[in-house]
Parts: C-alpha cells; sequence; structure tokens
C-alpha cells in the first residue's frame, strides 16, 4: 500500500482510538508494516500504534524492555477455552503472550483444578498481540509476561463469548482493601502459593489484606511470600508477573524482592488503610505523565510494528 493513500486511513484510526471488537479489528486494522511506516515519525502515543494491530509479529518470540516500556515479537495466543482455563474478554484481544507465559498459565490452571470448587482458572488480560502499551487499564503488560488471574473460582469451562463478556469476577476484601471478606477461601491461598512458588514468577501482586491472611495462614515453608507483594486494587484478580526468559537479552528483569517473607511491611501497608497518616502539607502534586512514545520504547519495537 503507498504511503500517500494509507496517511488518512492511518490518521482517522489514531483520532478514533482502539477499536474495541476484535472482529472489527481483523476487517479493518492496517497491515501492521503499514502502520509502522506511517507512525514511526508521527507524535502519535505508542498505544495508539499497538493497540489497533490485531495479529502478532512472525519473529522469533522475545521480550524487549520493561514490563511497563517495552514490546513483545512473536507472541503466541493463549487458545481461548483449554481443558483447565477460559480467557476472558475475547473481545480486547489480549490474551497474547511469550511462549513462557503461555507455559505458565497451563501449569498453574492444572494446579487450580486440583482445589476444591475450581474447575481451573477464568484468565483476564495478558498482552496485546505485539506488546507495547494499552489503550487502557494497564501501565505493565507490555512485553508479554505479565498475567491477571481471576479470584472467581470458574465451576465451569464452557462459557459462550457473551458470557466472557459480561460475567465479572467477585473481590476478594473489606475494609478497603486491610482483610479478606467471606468469599476468601483456602484455595485462594494455595493457588496463590503455587504460583509463587513456580521458578518462572518474578513478582505477585494482591491486595493488602491478602498478603496478611497468607502471612497469617501459612504454617510450612515460607519462602514463596516473599514474591507476593501488596499493592493498589488486585482484590478482583492477582497479578502474575514473570522473570525474563533466558536469551532475551534486552528484556528488563523485575526487580528482586526485598529481603525476607515481606509480611511486616504488608501489616504496614493494612495499617495505613485503617488509620491514614495525615497529609504531607508540603507535597507538591505530581504531575502527569507524558504519554509512551514510539522513541521512548527499545529500538527494536518499531521492527516489531513493521514486522509481518
Amino acid at each position: 500500500m503507498r504511503l500517500a493513500r494509507l496517511l488518512p486511513f492511518a490518521l482517522a484510526l489514531a483520532a478514533c482510538g482502539t477499536v474495541a471488537d476484535d472482529s472489527a479489528r481483523q476487517s479493518t486494522a492496517p497491515r501492521a508494516a503499514d502502520v509502522g511506516a506511517v507512525f514511526s515519525t508521527s507524535n502519535e502515543p505508542a498505544k495508539k500504534l499497538f493497540g489497533p494491530v490485531s495479529t502478532p509479529s512472525h519473529q522469533r518470540p522475545e521480550s524487549f524492555g520493561g514490563y511497563s516500556r517495552g514490546c513483545l515479537a512473536g507472541a503466541v495466543q493463549l487458545e481461548e477455552t483449554g481443558p483447565t482455563w477460559q480467557a476472558m474478554r475475547l473481545s480486547r484481544n489480549r490474551n497474547w503472550g511469550h511462549p513462557a507465559l503461555i507455559s505458565f498459565i497451563k501449569r498453574l490452571s492444572q494446579k487450580a483444578a486440583r482445589q476444591p470448587g475450581w474447575a481451573g482458572l477464568y484468565v483476564g488480560d495478558m498482552s496485546q498481540p505485539r506488546g507495547g502499551p494499552m489503550s487502557s487499564g494497564h501501565a505493565s503488560h507490555q512485553i508479554g509476561l505479565d498475567v491477571d488471574i481471576w479470584m472467581l473460582p470458574p465451576d465451569r469451562l464452557n462459557l459462550t463469548a457473551t458470557e466472557r463478556e459480561n460475567l465479572s469476577s467477585i473481590s476478594m476484601r473489606r475494609d478497603r482493601g486491610a482483610y479478606v471478606n467471606a468469599s476468601w477461601t483456602r484455595a485462594h491461598h494455595e493457588i496463590i502459593k503455587a504460583a509463587a512458588s513456580d521458578p518462572a514468577v518474578a513478582r505477585i501482586f494482591v491486595f493488602p489484606g491478602a498478603k496478611v491472611q497468607m502471612c497469617n495462614d501459612e504454617t510450612g515453608d515460607r519462602s514463596w511470600l516473599r514474591k507476593v507483594r501488596p499493592w493498589y486494587g488486585h482484590h478482583y484478580h492477582f497479578h502474575v508477573r514473570l522473570a525474563c526468559p533466558d536469551g532475551d537479552k534486552t528484556c528488563v528483569d523485575q526487580a528482586p524482592p526485598p529481603p525476607g517473607d515481606g509480611c511486616d511491611d504488608a501489616q504496614v501497608w493494612v495499617n495505613n488503610i485503617l488509620n491514614p497518616p495525615p497529609p504531607d502539607p508540603d507535597a507538591k502534586p505530581t504531575p502527569p505523565r507524558p504519554p509512551i512514545m514510539l522513541a521512548d520504547l527499545p529500538g527494536q519495537c518499531t521492527s516489531v510494528l513493521q514486522a509481518d
């Protein structure tokens, strides 16, 4: 396609933002190579370049950059339904990842299926077909090594596409996240423990009350608790982040967690929820972060966008 003919279409696409329905993306999205050619020197935020691309690049799988500033070559799509999992919110087209992430999800779902009341896992957002910044919802999930696992125990794995769009997970928190609620079970504990015990996992994010509850309930080996860190939100799902795969030389790894099991730190989070410290009268407003541009990403991301 000639650049002059593509430019009006591409500019209109950028103005409209990401197409919501995946079937629409398949029929209207331009070829990735043409999108990259038009926008590689433009002033459009990177999320407007990666979001509309509906297919992965035909390259060797590799994660470039960091979890919140990178992209993904050769992504693999998690099958919509497997023997112990279902991918949710299919219209977002975010069930893509590095092959290491696909393998991890399948391993964890098999372990989850052995818990009472769990047929497996409902899998939330992973990454876009070529990674990169998303139009909404996540600052990370950019290099195909992050996945959100729903807290809702699946009782069946034959949901229709419509049901996957409308079914919601359930919250596990009470008192603004200081404690777990009655929906929390030992199975949640065991599934998160299984995830944290996997050698491929670098970090798990969950709301503070859940971390404290697991700290209180664990009577065996506590080393896995070090990977589980309290973070805002994360009460409808827990967020699993893998370490950079061997051989991905430009992938920027997650910093190791602090020493110890992290339980005292989680209790501080809970204490601050229950008794918030007074605001700092000298604190200055935090300026909004500028959007990530293509030039802010690793140089390989331009090639990822332009690849067939």
